[in-house]
């Protein structure tokens, strides 16, 4: 049963942005459910009604909030009944959505991929137990961070990575505008993230740089991963030598992983190696200095210093924009974008126009530098909304 909820609830807003998207919110979900029916495809999630969405975001907004013991929640919530939840955990009495409840148990269900299910009888919205399990297109909302709520849902693809629709902080609302990924110069990486509907495959490179990037921000304290043609040591002319900490040979753990014959059978085994892998190297961009990476994934360096090569001009403007609607994009000073790491990746890029810079903040802004053709001049993705 596919179906999209009647509005049957009337709520008084408690918190002013919930109740401002939760109807684009909806809107955006139907598309999403006319277009996998389209599509041929299956377990598809139920569409909560407008007023219920307003009822979710509010109350994970006001959990994120608050503290247990000292420490800020961060659980997510998932609309769905017992009955689409594989084997869930399943509570006898019924808890309402309310934030000082959940508050308490938090703890016991903010592992990774654990949902405490929402569901709805008559006018009353509940929280009926927990799943690892969901359908596809079901609505998620994960508390991250005090006052940051993101609204998703489970993509089909390997890794099992969830689009983002909405990110809510404070008064501030960011719809994920996914029109980005048809256009000319979007980086195969925003791309991927933007493809609501792509299927991977297992060995699919792509999500292993969005790993990348999502391991890169959560360690919180900056860095650049700089990725590079396998076939061109070009870019040595854009960093300091001697070179600090270079790799011979270089570190194929993760493109040894990459190119192996993965079946059904071992495919969990292979995954949990890739993301091993994948931690071993977003672990290296915490150390001051970018890493340098080839696109055959292969470790060439790491602590090096980037500097503009010899003979070539500084650069002076970046094209900046960010996969968000009325994220319009904007010609700036390079300077503005960040600090020293972005000026110096953009000046990377700007000097080695065949490579691709990853540029994390310690404040959680994430950066994809890449030379726009179209542009004529280095293009700055903002994508940090994509990656919570």
């Amino acid at each position: 049963m596919n179906l999209v909820l009647k509005e049957s609830m009337t709520t008084e807003s408690t918190y002013q942005a919930a109740k401002t998207v939760a109807h684009r919110v909806e809107n955006i979900f139907q598309k999403h459910l006319a277009k996998a029916r389209d599509h041929g495809k299956q377990d598809l999630a139920e569409v909560p009604s407008v007023s219920m969405i307003q009822s979710i975001i509010e109350a994970a907004f006001w959990i994120s909030l608050r503290r247990e013991e000292g420490h800020s929640p961060r659980i997510s919530l998932a609309f769905l009944s017992p009955k689409e939840a594989g084997q869930p955990i399943v509570f006898e009495q019924r808890i309402p959505l309310n934030p000082g409840t959940l508050t308490k148990i938090a703890p016991g269900f903010e592992r990774a991929g654990v949902h405490l299910g929402v569901w709805y009888e008559n006018d009353e919205i509940y929280v009926w137990g927990a799943t690892f399990q969901i359908p596809n297109l079901c609505f998620v909302i994960d508390v991250s961070e005090p006052g940051l709520v993101v609204i998703k849902h489970r993509r089909s693809d390997a890794f099992g990575k969830f689009s983002n629709v909405a990110v809510l902080t404070g008064d501030e609302v960011k719809i994920v505008d996914d029109y980005n990924a048809g256009l000319p110069d979007c980086p195969s990486l925003l791309k991927s993230l933007l493809d609501l509907g792509a299927s991977a495959g297992n060995n699919d490179s792509l999500n292993v740089l969005l790993q990348l990037s999502v391991s890169m921000r959560a360690h919180k304290r900056g860095g650049t991963l700089l990725f590079v043609p396998a076939d061109s040591s070009a870019w040595k002319e854009s960093v300091r030598h001697p070179l600090h900490h270079s790799i011979e040979p270089v570190f194929s753990g993760l493109s040894d992983r990459m190119r192996e014959n993965v079946s059904e059978t071992n495919f969990t085994l292979w995954r949990n190696a890739i993301s091993k892998e994948v931690e071993i190297i977003a672990g290296l961009t915490a150390i001051d200095g970018a890493i340098v990476m080839n696109d055959r994934y292969e470790l060439l360096a790491f602590g090096e210093k980037i500097r503009r090569r010899e003979g070539g001009a500084p650069i002076e403007q970046v094209v900046m924009t960010e996969p968000v609607l009325s994220g319009n994009a904007q010609v700036v000073d390079p300077a503005q974008n960040g600090g020293t790491r972005h000026l110096s990746a953009a000046q990377f890029v700007f000097d080695q126009r065949d490579t691709m810079a990853l540029v994390a903040s310690q404040d959680g802004k994430f950066t994809v530098f890449t030379w726009s053709e179209c542009e004529g001049m280095v293009q700055a993705h903002r994508i940090d909304a994509l990656l919570l």
